[in-house]
């Protein structure tokens, strides 16, 4: 589907201001501004993230309450149960207390949902076997902001609830011993977009100041951990996000944890390690845990302290992600079956899909796919234990979570944000539950989200491009949500002669502006293109910057996104 190129708005005159004060390439000033960043001071926190400029734990509600509490169960060895999600932000967050806590208590248990017998949140089993270990507090990470039932059976139990989430909660809240959620109506913290681990690092740090640990020795080590869930939940890296990803991608490249450690070794080397490295890398492999196996198996190897244990649970995830991929893949040609059989499908403004074979693993990662290849938001539906379970993902613009929610009282329940959306309900209301949520996004979607858009931040010439350039450029990183790679649109350009289709389907490129400066690059999937460059007609490119390292050489190149031709 051919793309839609929209230059990113910007105010022109802070710009010029924030030139006149740091004496830095216009560009940058440019980026800096479509970022919200539009003085001097906020430029240098930018371009220099220190830990001292992590927020106050204790300015979030309840954390006084909540450090309290688990200080007065150690004091009182009590038993504590670390309660998490199944995917990668609740595995990192679960693994962080634990590890922390391990330090200073031995009665320590944690618990992880079985993504299939009982899906997502707190779960009466796991309020049982807190009760069967006589835990008297539990800690719930990444969840339990919406677990009014869950809760209210621990406390008629007698045992203390503390929620570390990031979701958005309901007008009435649980009702738990302390609730650490930024996003609380009456909770003054200054950041809001924290993941649910670094919610669990915020409460570790709170503990270590309110008991007077050392922050250096004993805190900062889990920052690999905040970085790696930041980086798979997809939160902004904006504010303190940035400052927990830069310092914990530090962490990975200096002294990663064992089993960390172990995953890495079985990628491709490299000398420093990124958030798409989490992203694709470490992320898919925790993740194919609850996947695949069971979550635990992504808590063990976070928590390993054993060669040879490490070494086995890494082997596993390897193997589980392997084997979710292969699963993946045939449902993918499955969906793309069906669609290409609905005969009403072009008329649809969404994707909306049943079969009731489908692995409920990775039916999420289907959802994403069906947006990437039709540009639709996307509703992927399975069987399990006797229910319909769906996950959404959505075209950037459209909130599928909103659409959803004018279809409640046909759900059991459901969850989400945005862009990204989990619901359940009974076989009876499946057929009902589509038609209503197709006429939603028929009468709600804009039309200009119904063709994708390539994003773009700014215009530059190749004369531009240099090793300055670049290294100023890479102060930008971590690259992530609402700070991604800059985008650039460069025009009047033309094939050297010396460009090559590689496989039919990619071009590797020597191209020339103007007259004057040449760059080399690569366009993934845009081989239909080899013939417009062999003809010598003008065209522009959007691309990101890259370094291209070969047989221990580097030198930049263009990661083309997109192309298009002089008529």
């Amino acid at each position: 589907m051919q793309k839609r190129w929209e230059l990113t708005e910007y105010d022109v005159t802070e710009a010029t201001e924030l030139h006149q004060a740091l004496k830095i390439h216009p560009i940058f000033c440019q980026l800096l501004v479509q970022r919200g960043i539009n003085n001097f001071q906020d430029a240098k926190r930018f371009f220099r993230p220190q830990l001292s400029h992590l927020h106050d734990p204790f300015l979030m509600k309840d954390m006084e309450k909540a450090v309290q509490r688990i200080g007065q169960a150690i004091i009182k060895k009590e038993n504590i149960l670390i309660y998490g999600d199944y995917d990668v932000d609740g595995t990192t967050a679960v693994a962080l207390l634990y590890r922390f806590l391990s330090k200073y208590h031995t009665l320590l248990h944690y618990y992880l949902p079985d993504r299939y017998k009982e899906g997502y949140g707190i779960s009466t089993k796991g309020i049982e076997y807190a009760i069967q270990e006589n835990c008297s507090l539990i800690v719930a990470l990444d969840c339990g902001i919406k677990a009014h039932e869950a809760i209210q059976f621990a406390n008629q139990n007698q045992i203390d609830c503390i929620v570390c989430d990031h979701h958005l909660p309901d007008e009435q809240l649980p009702n738990a011993y302390a609730i650490l959620n930024p996003k609380q109506a009456d909770c003054d913290y200054p950041y809001k977009e924290l993941s649910g681990c670094a919610i669990g690092f915020k409460l570790i740090e709170g503990f270590a100041q309110l008991y007077q640990i050392s922050f250096e020795q004993n805190v900062q080590p889990f920052l690999d951990l905040v970085a790696i869930s930041l980086a798979c939940d997809f939160v902004p890296l904006t504010g303190e996000n940035r400052v927990l990803a830069y310092y914990g991608l530090q962490q990975l490249h200096q002294q990663p944890r064992l089993g960390i450690a172990i995953l890495l070794n079985s990628f491709p080397q490299k000398e420093q390690y990124n958030i798409r490295d989490l992203v694709f890398g470490i992320g898919p492999h925790l993740n194919a845990a609850g996947r695949i196996l069971h979550a635990n198996k992504a808590v063990e190897l976070l928590i390993a302290t054993e060669t040879v244990a490490a070494k086995k649970v890494a082997q596993q995830l390897i193997n589980a992600n392997q084997e979710r991929r292969d699963i993946e893949h045939d449902i993918i040609i499955e969906a793309k079956k069906m669609i290409q059989q609905d005969i009403a499908f072009g008329e649809k403004k969404a994707v909306v899909l049943f079969n009731e074979n489908w692995h409920k693993g990775v039916i999420g990662i289907v959802a994403s796919k069906m947006v990437e290849s039709y540009h639709k938001p996307s509703i992927i539906f399975t069987l399990s234990n006797g229910r319909i379970v769906g996950s959404a993902r959505s075209v950037h613009g459209f909130d599928i979570y909103q659409a959803i929610a004018q279809c409640e009282d046909l759900l059991v329940n459901y969850g989400g944000h945005k862009y990204a959306a989990g619901l359940t309900l009974k076989p009876i209301h499946l057929e009902d539950f589509i038609q209503r949520f197709q006429t939603i996004v028929d009468q709600s979607i804009s039309p200009n989200l119904e063709q994708p858009t390539q994003y773009i931040d700014a215009a530059i010439e190749f004369e531009h491009i240099n090793e300055k350039f670049w290294q100023l450029l890479q102060q930008f990183a971590p690259f992530g949500p609402q700070n991604m790679r800059p985008v650039f649109i460069s025009k009047h350009l033309k094939d050297t002669g010396y460009s090559k289709l590689l496989k039919n389907q990619h071009l590797k490129l020597v191209i020339q502006q103007k007259e004057g400066s040449t760059m080399e690059g690569i366009a993934f999937g845009l081989g239909q293109h080899f013939s417009n460059l062999q003809a010598q007609k003008l065209f522009e490119l959007c691309y990101v910057l890259e370094e291209n390292t070969f047989r221990g050489r580097s030198k930049l190149q263009l990661n083309v996104k997109a192309m298009r031709f002089r008529s």
